[in-house]
């Protein structure tokens, strides 16, 4: 079950990216990235960890997203040749900024040894 869970999380991020770079209009100054996904055991929920930057603009690009769920939900039913098809939710992704801080903290040790 878990290799197919793996799959199922490609699957849904690759067809879930081409789907918001096509079909969702973000303001020009955004570059909003779908991270990774985390479907549920039962294949009931995904999870759409979702990254942009400016970091600031994330609720933002969030409630953006949350508008549209139902349109990009129809539109990923209608790709995956699945059953069941799990409902979206969209949340922040958090991990990409821990990695920026240690990247940053890193650096900082580097510059003064």
């Amino acid at each position: 079950m878990q290799k197919r869970i793996l799959r199922v999380n490609q699957l849904i991020q690759k067809e879930l990216s081409q789907i918001v770079l096509k079909e969702v209009e973000f303001p020009s100054n955004l570059l909003v990235t779908i991270t990774r996904v985390q479907t549920s055991s039962d294949l009931k929920e995904v999870k759409v960890y979702v990254s942009c930057l400016p970091d600031d603009e994330v609720s933002r690009v969030l409630q953006i997203l949350g508008k549209l769920v139902y349109p990009l939900q129809k539109k990923l039913n209608k790709r995956l040749k699945m059953k069941p098809i799990p409902r979206i939710k969209f949340v922040q992704e958090f991990k990409t900024r821990e990695a920026g801080r240690v990247e940053e903290l890193l650096e900082e040790i580097k510059n003064n040894y």
